[in-house]
């Protein structure tokens, strides 16, 4: 009398995983890294904001691993709209810059972990499978200094014309870019310069941008 083998147990599906970062090296260390896990699958990789979201709707990943500060397109925008289009999709931002302002907007969107770009990729692994699983994971000290920096003082209108002025534009080019008028502007201005306790308007945007408020 013969038998049949016990039938093999399906294999656990692997969580398939977009990278998203402007430097190519960083990228392709990363993802060669990744791939050593059995049970993560590099399906895309990008190097800006746009391919991102374009490599996202063409592959479907389970997790957007997304570098905070890429062209065309951060990695709070693209989460934002992959949100929308592929609700699916936990977003992880990885960041140098991992400012205070940075993180909360990354939370409103939805984004399930925020790391620095310190972490190894071993513990980036580990990460992955907690928001994949659902779960939620910010980096200790990138939310200590969230809590103690405290909530951005400045307006959406306030923060927008700060931004539009951070290369030096004059008041007039800042007025076309916001659809607002001269005086408008300068009113905006000048609030967040007494809100931010800055001498001017380029003071008030090294601070902003310095909380990541802007």
């Amino acid at each position: 009398m013969t038998t049949e083998p016990p039938p093999a147990s399906p294999a656990t599906p692997r969580v398939r995983v977009l990278l998203a970062d402007d430097e190519h090296l960083i990228r392709g260390a990363l993802a060669a890294l990744l791939a050593l896990e059995d049970d993560l699958e590099v399906v895309a990789e990008a190097a800006s904001g746009a391919e991102a979201l374009a490599m996202a709707r063409a592959k479907g990943p389970d997790v957007a691993v997304l570098d905070l500060q890429m062209p065309d397109g951060d990695g709070v925008s693209v989460a934002t709209s992959l949100r929308s289009e592929l609700p699916g999709c936990r977003c992880l931002i990885v960041t140098s810059h991992g400012r205070p302002g940075h993180l909360k907007r990354a939370l409103e969107v939805g984004v399930r972990g925020f790391v620095p770009k310190t972490v190894s990729a071993q513990r980036l692994a580990e990460i992955i499978r907690t928001v994949h699983a659902g779960s939620r994971y910010v980096d200790p000290e990138l939310a200590a200094d969230a809590i103690a920096a405290g909530d951005s003082p400045l307006s959406a209108r306030e923060a927008e014309v700060l931004e539009y002025a951070a290369d030096g534009a004059p008041v007039a080019e800042i007025a076309q870019r916001a659809g607002l008028s001269p005086g408008t502007v300068r009113n905006y201005l000048s609030s967040a310069v007494t809100k931010l306790g800055a001498e001017n308007r380029h003071a008030a945007v090294r601070t902003a941008r310095s909380r990541g408020w802007v």
